[in-house]
């Protein structure tokens, strides 16, 4: 499935096109900006406050990283939780106002505590929380695209579970 969407980002208009994708391997690396992922510990969702809100776990991609080790670095970091299962579901394709875009990659993740939840490292993650997942709207939501994210996530996790 396509979705095209537009929102304002810093004052600007974005163009955003989401795609359903079990693969991320055909994207060029170089554009990989972020990796977040819609985690499940148990029949839960695991989402996390930052500055902006409450947002699904996860964040930038870092120089050498794969998609993969980056969500699982950031999930542990954001939550300290560890990944036990990761499949991707999509990705969003950003256009910056200069034309130049982005990918924003999102997967489907079982996760489990290693321990209590103290702090992200890097100060973004204030609090975390286990919701029901088709309560995500009283937290954050994304249009279409968020509809998406979480549909996908929640087959995904009905099938596994």
């Amino acid at each position: 499935m396509i979705i095209n969407d537009k929102m304002i980002w810093m004052g600007n208009k974005i163009k955003l096109v989401w795609r359903d994708s079990d693969n991320f391997k055909k994207l060029p690396s170089e554009k990989l900006q972020q990796s977040y992922g819609a985690c499940f510990y148990k029949n839960k969702l695991v989402i996390a406050r930052g500055p902006n809100g409450w947002n699904l776990v996860g964040g930038h991609i870092e120089k050498g990283e794969t998609p993969e080790k980056a969500l699982e670095r950031e999930i542990l970091e954001e939550t300290n939780m560890k990944v036990l299962k990761q499949i991707p579901i999509g990705y969003q394709e950003v256009f910056q106002p200069n034309g130049e875009s982005l990918f924003q990659l999102r997967s489907y993740c079982e996760v489990e505590p290693i321990g209590k939840f103290e702090s992200d490292p890097a100060g973004s993650v204030t609090e975390i929380k286990l919701i029901n997942p088709k309560d995500y709207k009283k937290y954050f939501s994304w249009g279409k695209i968020g509809e998406r994210i979480i549909d996908r996530a929640l087959k995904l996790h009905e099938k596994i579970i």
